[in-house]
Parts: structure tokens; sequence; C-alpha cells
């Protein structure tokens, strides 16, 4: 029969013989041994009565009472987790490269959420109401392609066998579905430690927000939750600290987190670099946190749907401790389990099994899930029902989620129309143009989303309209503004999990020189081809009197290398205007725009037209020579007003290029480069306040730039720019030199 192991929260160490001994006594034969914390009190075991049991929570103790769950087909799920095992086993052994241990470790945690707890249709694994699952310990991917063939989505066999391959639909690392990999029921593109839990928190932040404006009282069409599994390695990762308390601030309670507690990292067993009680510290964040065997199906079925109905304001955080490799007795509980060294004991440890074929899923298996399907497929329909009266009741909301869902926005025409132009004879900072600019933008894309990490007032990215998103204080869950708290790393994947979901356009802001700390988020949003924004103000030694730790020099170009970011650097308000409109526009990939905090002059011997569209295309003629052309000025930013001025200066022969996106420009059509670069005129220059490499590919070996190369000086930022060369007459002076 299932047994159900509640762990009363109070914690001490104790050696790894002793926990053993404890749980011989207690017949807890499928408990791992533990390397850290053990409870005072013994685990209670029961498969039929009800555990009057106790736990600490954040505001002091309170009573839980909970029966295992009846009913449940034991015999059907052990099976079915056993063909998983399998699955994996024969997968990774194939392709001689994988991580064995996760999913041998959690197969009885994949039964219960496939078969049972999670809300999903196969047959439509975009439904809009789907619970949303993120493997966060994306190194066990064979979990989740496991998981996913049996319950029917469409992953063939051929390409669980593919596993790693080429072009396979099974990659090393879940990815989100973009023009390289199209595999259904991957929620987020996962691998580096930490990220996926606090994308989970995203996406469950998404749940909230759709729930908040569609829902209504005679309707509900939306109430899905969110389940990440992580493991040791994930909470180790600083970002998991960081999301963990934006989740629990905000009152995320459809966020529940399944922690694979086996004790083990790669290198050593968890306790060589771990001491810490987890279950104390996330309960200090404000989680309610519950300890089971992860191997007890009746446990994770309870605790699961306890925690789905569970709408206390908390997060959930599922501690299950498990033996990793489970399965593969030669390395099972061991450091060794984690990659592929149980390849070698496979096919003996499949025979213990039972599995006698290869890739083996019994008839039996694939009737049960044939039921789980039909069971999900009912509720699917039923929810169908409720969504068909939904609209017929609220036609103008049905018009608008439609909108959120296709992603739909108007066209860059349409938004031009929209903002108005600016005071062409004033100086403005990009960033107060950018204030300016957001709102209408939110105006004319309603999912457009604004954060920042406690610098709202400093990036001028505020929503006026938009209302704070959140619980308490002013907060709705309707609110576009989100306050990230100082949490960079966590801000870029909240923004990834907001993408991820799918409904909303999110953006977040800090200083550019902060960037650093988020970086690790903007590749994965690169590689899942995923929109966001971010809004990176006060974007080099401009910044002047705060000195060299807050002035970006190699911090532009650094960004320029991503594959597929979008870095715009405008040069004043309206080419501003463009690069919203791009970053609100696109589709297929995120969006970086780098901001001023000093006045720019407005250009407007640049024709308003010529600067947003222009922008649209990265890069355009700013100012056409007069006769023969001797020379080509680039620059971006702050610095294209110096290249304007000092091309009015010399008069004739002298063109100057604004190339706001280097990326963007590069992908336009050879005949528009040439038109804009002519291959004739080698005779190039760059000028940029930031390292120059990037600029080479246009001025070439022929070529000049006028850059920044080492770090900055605290002092007002019309010094520190005059003391390296970025000004007008510098700009000059270079020119004429080239001339």
């Amino acid at each position: 029969a299932a047994s159900f192991f509640y762990i009363r929260k109070e914690f001490t160490m104790m050696s790894k013989v002793a926990l053993m001994a404890v749980l011989a006594v207690g017949g807890a034969s499928a408990f791992v041994p533990t390397t850290g914390f053990l409870p005072k009190a013994r685990m209670a075991t029961s498969a039929t009565s009800s555990l009057g049991l106790r736990t600490a929570g954040r505001t002091g103790s309170a009573s839980l009472k909970m029966q295992v769950a009846a009913g449940q087909d034991t015999a059907a799920l052990t099976r079915v987790a056993t063909e998983a095992r399998g699955l994996a086993m024969d997968s990774i052994a194939a392709a001689k490269s994988g991580h064995l241990g996760l999913p041998l470790g959690c197969a009885e945690i994949g039964a219960v959420l496939f078969s049972d707890f999670l809300q999903y249709n196969p047959k439509d694994p975009q439904w809009i109401n789907r619970d949303r699952f993120v493997l966060s310990g994306g190194h066990g991917s064979m979990f989740l392609y496991s998981w996913l063939h049996i319950a029917g989505y469409d992953i063939p066999m051929d390409e669980v066998k593919n596993f790693r391959q080429y072009h396979s639909m099974t990659p090393g690392h879940p990815e989100f579905p973009n023009s390289e990999h199209n595999t259904p029921g991957i929620e987020a593109t996962t691998g580096p430690l930490g990220q996926g839990v606090v994308n989970a928190a995203g996406i469950a932040a998404a749940q909230k927000m759709e729930q908040a404006m569609f829902n209504t009282k005679d309707h509900e069409i939306f109430d899905s939750v969110t389940v990440a599994l992580c493991g040791d390695g994930c909470l180790q990762e600083g970002i998991s600290h960081e999301g963990a308390c934006f989740a629990a601030h905000e009152g995320l309670d459809n966020l529940i987190i399944v922690y694979d507690s086996n004790d083990v990292t790669l290198d050593k067993m968890a306790e060589y670099t771990q001491s810490e009680d987890t279950a104390a510290r996330y309960e200090a964040y404000g989680w309610e946190v519950v300890t089971i065997d992860g191997h007890d199906l009746g446990a994770i079925k309870k605790t699961m749907d306890d925690f789905r109905t569970a709408k206390n304001g908390k997060p959930k955080l599922l501690i299950a401790k498990t033996i990793i490799g489970k399965g593969i007795d030669e390395v099972a509980g061991t450091n060794a389990a984690h990659g592929e060294a149980g390849v070698a004991y496979v096919e003996d440890a499949k025979e213990k099994l039972g599995l006698k074929e290869p890739w083996e899923v019994s008839s039996d298996t694939r009737d049960f899930f044939k039921g789980v399907t039909t069971s999900k497929t009912e509720a699917y329909n039923k929810w169908q029902d409720t969504f068909k009266a939904w609209k017929g009741a609220n036609k103008d909301l049905a018009k608008k989620l439609d909108t959120f869902v296709k992603g739909e926005v108007p066209s860059a025409e349409e938004m031009f129309k929209g903002i108005p132009e600016f005071d062409q004879d004033k100086d403005l900072a990009t960033r107060e143009a950018g204030s300016v600019i957001i709102n209408p933008v939110a105006d004319l894309v309603p999912q457009f989303l604004s954060g920042s990490a406690d610098l709202h007032g400093s990036n001028k990215n505020y929503i006026k309209t938009g209302g704070n998103f959140g619980r308490g204080f002013d907060k709705t869950y309707t609110g576009k503004n989100f306050y990230f708290g100082i949490r960079e790393h966590a801000m870029g994947a909240i923004m990834n999990g907001i993408a991820f979901h799918g409904m909303f356009r999110p953006s977040g802001a800090t200083f550019l020189v902060f960037v650093c700390y988020m970086r690790a988020t903007m590749r994965v949003a690169a590689l899942a081809e995923i929109p966001t924004t971010y809004i990176l103000t006060h974007d080099s030694i401009g910044v002047g009197e705060d000195g060299p730790t807050h002035q970006p020099v190699e911090t532009v170009s650094s960004l320029r290398v991503f594959p597929n970011l979008d870095v715009m650097r405008p040069a004043d308000p309206e080419e501003t205007v463009g690069a919203y409109v791009h970053s609100a526009q696109r589709k297929d990939g995120p969006t970086a725009l780098i901001l001023t905090r000093q006045n720019v002059r407005t250009l407007k011997e640049i024709p308003v037209k010529t600067r947003r569209e222009g922008t649209l295309k990265g890069g355009y003629i700013a100012h056409k020579e007069k006769g023969d052309l001797k020379l080509v000025i680039l620059a971006a930013g702050s610095e294209l007003q110096w290249a304007m001025d000092a091309a009015k200066e010399i008069g004739e022969g002298v063109r100057v290029v604004s190339m706001p996106c280097m990326s963007i420009f590069d992908k336009q059509d050879q005949k528009y480069r040439d038109e804009v670069l002519p291959p004739s005129c080698r005779n190039r220059m760059a000028m940029e306040a930031g390292v120059a490499s990037p600029w080479y590919k246009y001025v070439g070996l022929d070529g000049k730039v006028v850059s920044v190369e080492k770090f900055g000086f605290s002092a007002p930022g019309d010094i520190v720019m005059k003391e390296f060369g970025m000004t007008a007459e510098n700009c000059l002076k270079e020119a004429k030199a080239m001339m």
C-alpha cells in the first residue's frame, strides 16, 4: 500500500549512518539516506489513517491533518514509472551522453504529475489554460521527453531514440519552441541552473495577471498553476534566492516548486558544499513547505493536490527526498549517478526491473494513459464550454484576449502616428524621451509590461496609467509596472517566464553597467527567441560623477556579440521612438534599448520620418555628402551629434551614417547596405564612447575608430567625455586627418 511520509520541520544534523538506522526502524526503506538534516521526530507512516501533524509556518505553528489518497492505481503508476526509467536509460545509453540521475530518481514524481496532477491536453499543447511544467534541472531532459511521449504528446518514439542528435526534437537540454526546435510540451529553455525555478515564478505571475484580467464573477476561464522541478544545484544558485523572495512577496500561491532533494551534486555529495536548512530558509521567505518521500506515490499526489487548493498567498515548496539514479544499484544514491556513469550497468538494471525490450512501453501503459487522456480531454471539453459561454457574455474582453493570445500589435506606421513628435529645438536625454514614449506604446500595445530593479525613477520607464503588479500596498494583479527589487538576475528570468507564458510582452530596466548581473537570462531569451525588452540607461562614460564603477565602457559591445539580441543605441528622441517601436513589434527575440543619462541634441536637421524609419533598418544616411564622397563617418547614440557637427564644419565630401543597431542593419539586403555604405569608399571612421571592436567590420583595415579603450573616472560627464575625445572638435580633427 502507498504510504505517506510527512516530516515535522524541526531539523538537526545527524550522520548518514545514524539516519539509515532510523529509517530502517521506521520502515522507510524507500527513503534516500540524507547527508544533511534529519527531523527530530520519527516519520509517521500510514496507508489508511489520518495523521495529526504540525508544521512550523511563517506566522507560527499550524496543525495539518492529512489523509493518504485512496483509489490510486498504484500498480499501474509503478509500472509506468519503471518504463519511464527504462526510456531514459536506453536513450542516454544510445547517445553515450546525458544525465541519468534525475530521470531515474524522479520517475514517481513524473508518474503523478503526468497521469493525474497536471492539467493539459496533449492534442492541444498550446491550450491557454494548461498547467505549465518547467524542468529547471534541464540536464535531466530525458525525464521530460519520456513523460511527454508516454502522455501522448507528438514526440514519436524515433525522436526519443534520437536523443541529443542533430535536428532531433530531443536536444540535450529542453528548448522552448523556436526556429530550430518545435518540441511540444516544452514550456521554457532550461539548462543554466536556477533560471528555471525563476522562469516558473514569471509564468506564475503571468497566470495571476490573466486570471485578474479575464476571469469574471460568472465564468472562471483561467485557473492553471505552474510546477517546476529542480535539484540542489538550482537552489544553490543565487538567482533562486532572488526569485523565491519575489514569488513570496507578491503572493504567487499558484507556483509549486518540487525540490528533488537527493543530497547529491556532481563533484561530491551535497554535504560537501551545503549545510543550510533549506526548508527553514523557504519558510522564512514566506513559502509553504512540505517534505515527503519522493518515491511515495500517495504522498506526492496528496501533497500536490493540497498545494493546488491552498489559496493562502504562499508559493509552495515540496521537498521530495529521492534516490538519484534509482534503479541502477551500482550508482544509485551517489554522485556517480548524476551523469552517464550508470550506462555501463543499464542492461543489468533493466533486467532487474523487468524491462525486456529496448525503449519498452507496454500495452498496459499505453492503455492506462489512454484512460488518462480521456479523463483530461473531458476536463478540456468542459472548459471549452465555459470558455464559449464566457466569450458570449464578454465580447470586448474576448476580443482583447484574442489579441493577447495571437500577439497582435499595430503596424510601425500606426505606432508612429500614435507617438507625438518631440520639440525639435529642445535637448533631451534619450531616457527622458523614453519616459514619454513608453506611455503611448503601452496604450497601443496593451500587453506591454514594464519593470525595474528598483530604478523606475532613474530609468524613466514607468507606465503612468498601468498600475503596479502584485499584492498589498497599491498593487493588483492587473498592474503593468513590476517592482523587482534590487534583483537584476531574477528580473531577467522572471521576464523570460512571462514571455514563455506567451500572453504578455515584458520589459525590464536597470543601469546598463549592471546588465552583467542578468546576462545569463538575456542569453536564454536570445536562444529561445522570446520578445523581451531591456531598458538600459546611463549608457556610457557620460554618466560622469558616479565614476568608473557606473560608467559602461565595454558593455554595449559585449551585448552586440549575442546572436539574436538587437542592441539599439538611439541618438536622439526620434530615434528612440523607432527603437521602442521595434522592441514592441519584435516577435523572434529580445531587444536592448541603450539610453543616455545626459541630454543630447535633437537632430532637427534630419527629418523626423527619416530618423524613425531609419532606426527600424538599423542604420541609415543621416547626412548626405555634397560632391564626391571622400569619407564616411559612422556613429551611434550620443556621439552622432558630434559626427553631424563635424560633417557640417567640413562641408563637402563627408557622409554621416547613423548606426543605432548593427544586427538589424546587417539583416538588410545587400543593395540597401551598399547604398548606405558604398563599397567604393574605404575611407571610413566610426565614433562611439565605448570599446572599438564591433566597428571594424564597417571601417575595415583602412579605417579608424574613435573609441574609449579604458575605464573612466569620476568627474562631470562633459569633462569625462572631453578627456576621452568624445567631442565635435575631436571628431572634426580625426576626420580631417583622414581626408
